[in-house]
């Protein structure tokens, strides 16, 4: 029988009604399981919020579903906002779990990428979420232009896309290093040198990165 990891989250605020969200979760779950023939494991994340990935048993989960250690098929949650509140997050997840062949099924959304019509709905999310992340670049490159004809300089590695970079500053926020780089990996995004990430090399270029005046690249954004 196929086994999928079912997650549950409840904020704080949400912990305090007596872990009633919890199990309604927990019965959307099971019957959606049960039509499909899936047995499920559990992952329970209590009091915390979804502006983050790095959560622990969230974390936990997503190391189970790693190709040297899994043993399941997938993730399944009720409803996508007991994932994550980012589009961007979850469409790093969606591509994490392509490339290392997993199933995501956010059953209020109709996303299952286990099935094929939820495969689609599932790339018409990330192809949104690409234009954003792109937009987000080009916005960011235009800053930086603007603020150098000022005479100010930066910390983007000069042969490091800034879209990437702007992907890499955003990723970092929600995931940790090694996190993020599985992610622009999954995303098929490069190095300044044309490499793959590890953890090391996101540290390095985080740094280099935001110890940019936030404040600067705004002005110029609005000039």
């Amino acid at each position: 029988m196929t086994t999928m990891i079912g997650y549950l989250r409840v904020s704080t605020e949400e912990q305090a009604t007596s872990g009633l969200g919890l199990e309604a979760q927990r019965d959307t779950i099971t019957r959606y399981a049960t039509a499909h023939g899936w047995d499920v494991v559990w992952y329970v994340d209590e009091g915390l919020s979804a502006k983050s990935l790095d959560r622990p048993q969230l974390q936990a989960a997503l190391t189970r579903l790693h190709p040297k250690k899994r043993d399941v098929a997938g993730l399944l949650v009720a409803k996508l906002d007991r994932l994550s509140r980012s589009v961007h997050d979850f469409s790093g997840l969606l591509k994490l779990a392509n490339a290392r062949k997993w199933s995501v099924v956010a059953i209020d959304l109709g996303v299952d990428t286990s099935t094929p019509t939820g495969k689609l709905v599932a790339n018409v999310m990330m192809s949104v979420a690409e234009w954003e992340r792109e937009i987000i670049g080009e916005r960011t490159s235009a800053a930086m232009q603007a603020a150098r004809r000022q005479g100010k300089t930066f910390g983007f590695p000069s042969a490091l896309d800034p879209a990437t970079g702007a992907r890499l500053v955003e990723l970092r926020a929600s995931l940790t290093l090694a996190g993020t780089a599985d992610a622009l990996n999954a995303e098929g995004l490069t190095t300044a040198t044309g490499g793959q990430w590890n953890a090391n090399t996101v540290a390095k270029v985080h740094k280099r990165l935001t110890i940019d005046p936030t404040k600067e690249i705004e002005a110029a954004q609005a000039a």
